[in-house]
């Protein structure tokens, strides 16, 4: 960029940085856990609960850190410093992500959302944050920003904007039932990646004890 500095066109080299997007983690800690056979959200990777793991990373990568759940009480004891994160009811247990999202985001301020399972024991921060980056850049008109790769969407780890809801709430009532659906005909960003990527081993999820061992 070129300034006036005195009576001289000077070449200012700063670069100037957008600063990041407001950002609120919504961790879905809900399901059932019936193929894994057990809450998955207190099964130990490593010798720590996949909740605490899930919740840990989202710290780094949010300004906010919501749990979207019927069960707080279920799960505080697993989840020290208490003051860094909230709690928020379930209106609709079992009601799948779609729903789950839906109500999340109307009990919050923040313009982004990271959406994420509580079963993901590989999340990388520092690929989560690189991908917060891209936020700004997007056109008002794009509703997410999210994993894609060729058998489809990875909608539990994605970046959704808070005035998604409307759209969301639309989808339901026309009779829509899967966040893949909903993205399919929305306004979305793809993170495109194949199945050998990192970011493939960073989006495994744990639905059965097989998987996790």
């Amino acid at each position: 960029m070129m300034i006036f500095k005195g009576s001289h066109l000077v070449s200012d080299q700063t670069t100037l940085v957008q600063p990041p997007a407001s950002v609120t983690a919504l961790i879905l800690a809900g399901g059932r856990s019936s193929r894994m056979g057990t809450d998955k959200a207190l099964v130990r990777w490593r010798g720590v609960p996949l909740l605490q793991r899930v919740v840990s990373v989202a710290l780094q990568c949010s300004d906010q850190v919501a749990i979207l759940t019927p069960w707080p009480d279920r799960y505080r004891s697993v989840l020290p410093g208490g003051d860094r994160y909230t709690w928020l009811g379930e209106a609709q247990p079992h009601g799948g992500p779609l729903v789950a999202l839906t109500q999340g985001l109307d009990q919050l301020v923040n313009p982004w959302v990271l959406l994420l399972a509580c079963d993901l024991p590989q999340l990388c921060p520092l690929t989560l944050n690189q991908w917060r980056r891209q936020l700004p850049g997007l056109a008002c008109s794009t509703l997410a920003l999210v994993p894609h790769q060729p058998r489809g969407w990875e909608p539990l780890c994605g970046f959704y904007r808070r005035s998604a809801q409307a759209s969301l709430q639309s989808f339901q009532a026309e009779g829509g039932r899967s966040l893949q659906g909903w993205l399919e005909r929305s306004p979305v960003s793809a993170i495109d990646f194949s199945p050998s990527s990192p970011i493939a081993r960073m989006l495994i999820n744990c639905n059965y004890p097989e998987q996790l061992r």
